[in-house]
């Protein structure tokens, strides 16, 4: 069932990265929103991949407190929150996403080492929970329904200005297997395109909320 599940998702990455001719954009994609600082800076979650052959650092400022968008966060994960991105994209390759658009309370709970699907045979786990602060999600090639790669997904939230936050968002890549570093430029750009509509859907709930 995984291994149906990843066949799926690298066989759109490869056509995605032919679609995105590649690769005028790779490099600017990887730092979508950023600082310079918040591109080098040791964040929570990088000692999880610690040979890392690609990472992508993007950010968005969002005009809520920590406390506000926490919540969104936190519900994160396919049968939970969603991703708040294109639905519709994501469930072309059947991973049934539904993005919520309230915060649901009995998902608000999470608890380092729960499971956090990206689809019912693909779960990562939560590695680091500190609300309302740091989540970083991890998967590994040693898992029960293994991935391709090692890979960490680590979401920070900070302060900005007297009831703003920054929230910056950091993927983590590693792998032994020469077919699986030709298809990440695909997981890259196709990443891209669901990370930025992922962090506006954020901000866009959060502001919302109020």
């Amino acid at each position: 069932m995984a291994g149906s599940f990843w066949r799926k998702v690298l066989g759109t990455a490869v056509l995605g990265a032919a679609a995105a001719g590649a690769a005028s954009g790779w490099k600017w994609q990887k730092r979508w929103g950023t600082t310079v600082a918040e591109q080098v800076r040791p964040m929570p979650g990088d000692d999880l991949v610690p040979l890392t052959r690609f990472q992508a650092t993007r950010a968005i400022g969002i005009d809520a407190p920590p406390r506000k968008v926490w919540p969104w966060l936190a519900q994160l994960g396919q049968g939970r929150g969603g991703f708040y991105s294109y639905d519709w994209l994501e469930n072309l390759v059947g991973l049934d996403i539904h993005s919520a658009d309230a915060i649901v309370p009995e998902w608000q709970n999470l608890q380092q080492g729960d499971p956090v699907h990206l689809a019912q045979p693909m779960a990562l786990e939560a590695a680091i929970v500190e609300p309302p602060h740091v989540l970083v999600l991890h998967g590994t090639d040693t898992a029960s329904a293994p991935m391709p790669m090692q890979f960490s997904w680590a979401f920070v939230l900070e302060p900005e200005g007297p009831t703003g936050s920054r929230l910056v968002v950091r993927e983590r890549y590693g792998w032994d297997k020469l077919a699986v570093g030709l298809v990440i430029r695909g997981v890259s750009l196709i990443s891209f395109v669901m990370s930025q509509k992922m962090l506006r859907g954020i901000k866009t709930r959060a502001e919302a909320a109020g």
